[in-house]
C-alpha cells in the first residue's frame, strides 16, 4: 500500500469531472450488478443499475436510484410509471460484458434484450420481462417514486412481488447463495467483480464485559 490520499470536499470539487465520477462511483465498495426488465406496448427495454437497496422486508421493499430527467430519455423510468410493473434480474458473471452493453443509449424502439443477447421469459403472467439468463429473478411492483432534490435523482420504491431461483440456493435459515448463483458485483461504472463467500455469522447479540483479572 502506498501512503494515503486526502481528499477535502473543495479538492473533490476541483476533480476532472470524469476522474470525480469514478472515485465518487467507486467509494461505496462492491454494489450488486442488476438487470432491470420492462415492457410498454409490447416493446421490451432491459437496463443495468448498480444503486439496488433493501428497503424492508414486511412488506418486502427494494429501491433503486435513477438519473435526472434532461434531454436524454429514461425509458425504464417511463416504462415502470405507465404499466406499474418491472423485473429485477441478478447480473450472471458470465454475461457481464453483455449486461454492461445496456447502458448505451439506444432508441425506444430497439429491444436491449435483443441487441445485448439475453433471452426473455414471462413467469405466471407477470406483466413484464424477466432475464432467461439470471439465475435469480424478482416481479416488482411500483409503490412509490420519491424525489432527491438535492440532484434531481429519484428513489424508485417497489414492493416484491414473485422471486424465482433454485431451491438449492436457499439455506434452512434463507440466505441465498450469491456465489453458487454466479451473480456479479460492480464497483463504479464499469468495473465487474465475481463474488466469493467468505463465512456466515450467527445473529450478533451484545458480549459480556471481559472480566478484570
Amino acid at each position: 500500500m502506498t501512503k494515503p490520499m486526502l481528499f477535502t470536499r473543495q479538492d473533490i470539487d476541483r476533480l476532472d469531472r470524469i476522474k470525480r465520477l469514478n472515485i465518487i462511483n467507486s467509494i461505496t465498495g462492491i454494489k450488486p450488478a442488476n438487470l432491470i426488465g420492462t415492457q410498454l406496448d409490447n416493446q421490451t427495454n432491459l437496463a443495468i443499475f448498480s444503486s439496488l437497496v433493501h428497503l424492508g422486508s414486511h412488506p418486502p421493499l427494494l429501491g433503486f436510484v435513477t438519473r435526472p430527467p434532461g434531454d436524454v430519455p429514461r425509458h425504464t423510468l417511463e416504462n415502470i410509471l405507465a404499466t406499474g410493473h418491472y423485473t429485477i434480474n441478478h447480473v450472471p458473471v458470465s454475461h457481464v460484458e453483455q449486461a454492461h452493453q445496456t447502458s448505451a443509449k439506444y432508441d425506444r424502439e430497439q429491444s436491449e434484450f435483443e441487441i445485448c443477447g439475453f433471452d426473455s421469459e414471462y413467469i405466471n403472467d407477470f406483466p413484464a420481462p424477466f432475464v432467461a439468463e439470471a439465475c435469480v429473478q424478482i416481479g416488482m411492483k411500483l409503490s412509490q417514486i420519491i424525489p432527491i432534490e438535492l440532484n434531481q435523482t429519484r428513489l424508485v420504491v417497489g414492493q416484491i412481488e414473485l422471486i424465482r431461483l433454485p431451491a438449492d440456493l436457499i439455506s434452512e435459515e434463507g440466505y441465498i447463495d450469491l456465489t453458487s448463483a454466479n451473480t456479479a458485483g460492480i464497483s463504479g461504472l464499469n468495473s465487474y467483480y465475481q463474488l466469493s463467500h467468505q463465512n456466515t455469522f450467527p445473529y450478533a447479540r451484545p458480549k459480556p464485559p471481559k472480566q478484570s483479572s
